[in-house]
């Protein structure tokens, strides 16, 4: 053997005699010296019954160990009390533990732990001074008792019974508030009584946690709140809400801590319990959000049970038996300002039972929700208590079901695109309130929202606003592309439909007067058809008569079948009516009114400017009415029943009906009318205006022949007490032209044998005299070639209707042709005339009273005496009616 070799063994030997010596004193050493050394270095007093290390490996084993914190008081370190029994640590960095005070090592084992560790004060930002931490690759704890404390010694952790391996524990020792205090790689866990306390509201405790093949049970998972709800409300102003959780048990598996990431898979929780209370602060946008992720790759709720409570402790929402499975649930800080604060891929929701109470109660029997549609069964609407000024609902509906192309959310706002919406057997009232509201509200969080489609089906709704209830009955109908989106002028929403149907039976409006009716309504964006149309009065007309403060019409109608043709736009901004024709079949109207009632002093404007006044673009091409019967009542205080005025086969043509409001579309409106007059004569009349014109011009002409004079007694005798005894009224024309100052024209009558009666107040007895000398004043014939007459200078009362104005141009036509052209005078020589007979009359009654008081002069006798009135019986026979 060469020396170099022998001498490289025996140097070999005598270095391994070496570390075997110093190996064996370092071992002494630590047995006698490490506790003094550890107290005299470190700022903990350690002591242990046993202790082996191989300087070699790093290796330690210790047992009875027992260790305690030199300063308790001291919070800029790790504060340690308490035991272990047995304690291994693998490949311990002895010279950090040595020189840099820093205790770190691979592997970690504690059997039988009982400690309680005391966090570092969080490290001051501004100097960066750094702790000296425990730092540890992997651990192992069994059957081990901890608990952690913060540096103001408030509880933040404890477990027992834990039976725990983790890799790369670590330990945080800087701020806690939005980072976990230990986070690991990978684990397996078992404890019981668990206890975590996040901040100065909440705690939550475990009854038991095990972990068996990666998988997590927990059970009796709670958070529970540290405040009352008063004590919440008053320390904490801003807070909007307080919670409280209780899970009876959740599994899930692969947690994985990381800094302030939480995330696992498969999480389960049975029966949970969520309740959620209001304080009524308003949130604030500039509140801090937590920096907490949560990565959830499959979450379920099972039997679920929430509670939200409103700020008067009464409930809100309550819903039972709530099932939730979410895949790919995250939430974050920046998702968590969004304003559906979580994210997810995929989820399916269910739930019975929910409960909506405030100004609008809702219950719902069961609910299904996907991110792709939704049903919804047993709804119903109540309204709630105390009423307030809000519309209200009391509602029920069978079946809600709908399909979502799209739910989005584009800078905090909604984008919703439903491919169609299903409504069944809705049940019920919508009562509207009077309280003004904005017509244009704010946007708010509407992107766009479009419903491609929206059928409602076998419902019965009524509408009731002021008490005039609005009902359809076996209502079904379908809408079609409805888009909704703010303005662009940010001032409200706008509002547009493609396309519509609606069908309803026994349709029904109730006003103060009337009941209106329907038998079948068809109605869509093209057509309508109005079947068995009836607006039949409420009250009788003494009662009419008795609750109208001014005079008003009354009104009785009937119509077989309404239909109409064109195009309208009713459910959008831009509103508009175009009709090719509107057809009314066998209409029946009767039109009341008396007299009696004070006179509506309000200005009445004639047709154009009705039309003129209509605010959206209106025309109807065609109107047409027919075969039809219009008849018009009136009574006066001293009539004996009402005047009645009959046009029988009514057929009426109505072109152009505008509202001089759609460009290139003539505004001239032509109206022609023919029909029977007291069912006896063909009456035709041709009428025109023009919408456009700001002067409001009219013309009106006709003309009606073969009518007996007797046919007209069922108007003129009720209350004007003369009838027309004989003849004929051969032919009647009339053409008239005029505007809101009156009216003149033209007007022509033929008649022959006219003879009339006066009668007396009781419309019995004819009054010879009066009779008499009115015969002598009228011309009885007109001859066969009768000239026209000169209407002149007809002033209208701006409060009378059209129709008082075209009666006064008929009147004086008829004065002029049955007097004369000096109505006047012929009108005072016959008041003379009677005040003369009356005056001789009345002379011959006196001298025979004054003969009677003579033979009977020793018997008391009354004097009577008779009262009566002058009589311009010609002012009444053509006094027309004060406006229709």
């Amino acid at each position: 053997m060469k020396k170099w070799v022998k001498r490289l063994l025996i140097s070999f030997g005598i270095l391994a005699g070496i570390l075997l010596a110093v190996n064996f004193g370092l071992n002494i050493w630590l047995k006698t010296q490490l506790p003094d050394y550890i107290k005299k270095n470190t700022d903990y007093k350690v002591s242990y019954k046993t202790l082996d290390v191989d300087l070699g490996t790093g290796n330690i084993l210790a047992t009875g160990i027992s260790v305690n914190s030199k300063d308790p008081q001291n919070t800029n370190v790790t504060g340690l009390q308490g035991t272990i029994d047995t304690l291994k640590i693998g490949r311990l960095g002895i010279y950090d533990a040595i020189f840099n005070k820093r205790i770190s090592s691979s592997d970690l084992l504690l059997a039988r732990p009982n400690l309680n560790v005391i966090l570092a004060r969080p490290v001051d930002q501004k100097t960066g001074k750094k702790r000296n931490p425990f730092l540890f690759e992997n651990i192992r704890i069994n059957d081990g008792s901890i608990a952690i404390f913060r540096h103001t010694k408030q509880k933040f952790l404890s477990v027992q019974q834990l039976n725990l391996l983790v890799e790369n524990l670590q330990m945080s020792e800087e701020s806690i508030e939005n980072k976990l205090p230990v986070v690991f790689d990978r684990y397996s866990i078992k404890g019981e009584r668990f206890f975590f306390r996040p901040d100065q509201v909440y705690a939550i405790t475990i009854s038991s946690i095990n972990t068996e093949n990666g998988q997590m049970s927990v059970d009796n998972f709670k958070l529970t709140p540290l405040l009352s709800f008063t004590q919440f409300k008053k320390f904490y102003p801003k807070k909007t809400q307080l919670f409280e959780f209780t899970i009876p048990k959740m599994d899930f598996k692969d947690v994985l801590l990381n800094k302030n990431k939480v995330s696992l898979t498969n999480a389960e929780f049975q029966n949970p319990v969520f309740t959620v209370y209001n304080t009524g602060a308003k949130s604030k946008k500039t509140e801090k959000k937590s920096n907490f992720e949560v990565n959830l790759e499959d979450i379920r709720f099972n039997n679920a049970i929430v509670q939200i409570n409103k700020p008067d402790g009464n409930r809100l929402l309550s819903a039972g038996n709530l099932n939730l499975k979410v895949n790919k649930l995250l939430f974050n800080k920046e998702i968590s300002e969004q304003v559906v604060p979580i994210g997810y891929k995929d989820f399916t929701f269910s739930g019975k039972d929910i409960v909506y109470s405030d100004h609008q109660n809702m219950k719902i029997g069961s609910i299904a929700l996907k991110p792709t549609n939704g049903e919804i069964r047993n709804v119903i609407l109540t309204p709630g208590t105390p009423e307030s000024d809000k519309t209200t609902m009391d509602l029920k509906t069978n079946f809600i079901a709908f399909n979502i192309n799209k739910l989005d959310f584009v800078d905090k706002k909604l984008v919703l695109d439903l491919k169609d919406v299903l409504i069944d057997h809705v049940n019920g009232t919508i009562k509207a309130r009077d309280n003004k509201q904005n017509k244009n509200p704010e946007p708010g969080v509407i992107h766009s929202v479009i419903v491609r489609k929206v059928s409602l089906k076998n419902s019965d709704i009524t509408y009731d606003k002021g008490k005039q209830p609005l009902s359809f009955n076996d209502l079904n109908a379908t809408v079609n592309n409805i888009e909704i989106a703010p303005n662009p002028n940010k001032k409200g929403l706008s509002f547009h439909v493609k396309d519509y149907f609606l069908t309803t039976r026994n349709f029904a409006y109730k006003t103060q007067f009337y009941n209106i009716s329907l038998g079948l309504l068809k109605l869509n964006k093209t057509k309508i058809q109005a079947n068995n149309f009836t607006m039949k009065p409420l009250v009788s007309r003494a009662q009419f008569i008795k609750m109208i403060p001014v005079e008003r019409d009354l009104y009785d109608l009937k119509a077989g079948k309404i239909t109409a043709e064109g195009n309208w736009n009713l459910f959008s901004q831009n509103k508009s009516i175009n009709a090719s024709r509107i057809v009314i079949e066998s209409a029946d109207a009767n039109i009341f009114r008396s007299k009696i009632p004070k006179d509506d002093p309000k200005i009445k404007a004639l047709y154009s400017k009705m039309l003129r006044s209509i605010k959206i673009p209106m025309t109807v091409d065609h109107l047409d009415l027919k075969n039809s019967v219009l008849v018009y009542e009136e009574d006066t205080p001293e009539s004996m029943g009402p005047g009645k005025l009959t046009f029988g086969n009514f057929n009426m043509n109505v072109r152009n009906l505008n509202s001089a409001k759609v460009k290139g579309k003539p505004t001239k409106v032509d109206i022609k009318i023919n029909c029977s007059f007291m069912n006896q004569s063909p009456l035709s009349v041709n009428w025109s205006f023009d919408v456009a014109d700001q002067k409001d011009a009219f013309v009106i002409s006709g003309k009606t022949f073969g009518l007996p004079a007797s046919g007209i007694n069922p108007f003129i005798r009720p209350y004007l007490h003369v009838t027309a005894t004989s003849g004929t009224i051969q032919e009647m024309l009339f053409d008239f032209k005029g505007n809101p100052a009156g009216l003149h024209g033209t007007f022509n009558l033929k008649h022959k044998d006219l003879k009339i009666a006066v009668l007396n107040k009781h419309n019995h007895e004819k009054k010879g005299l009066l009779t008499a000398v009115a015969n002598i004043f009228i011309k009885s014939d007109s001859g066969n070639f009768p000239e026209s007459v000169a209407v002149e200078n007809v002033e209208r009362d701006p409060t009378k209707s059209f129709f008082n104005l075209f009666w006064k141009g008929i009147e004086q036509g008829l004065k002029k042709t049955l007097i004369g052209k000096n109505v006047e005078k012929t009108e005072k020589k016959v008041k003379n005339a009677v005040s003369s007979v009356k005056e001789m009359k009345q002379s011959v009654k006196e001298i025979k009273q004054e003969i009677k008081n003579k033979k009977s002069e020793s018997q008391p006798q009354e004097e009577k005496k008779e009262k009566k009135e002058k009589k311009g019986f010609l002012n009444n026979i053509f006094k027309k009616k004060e406006g229709s």
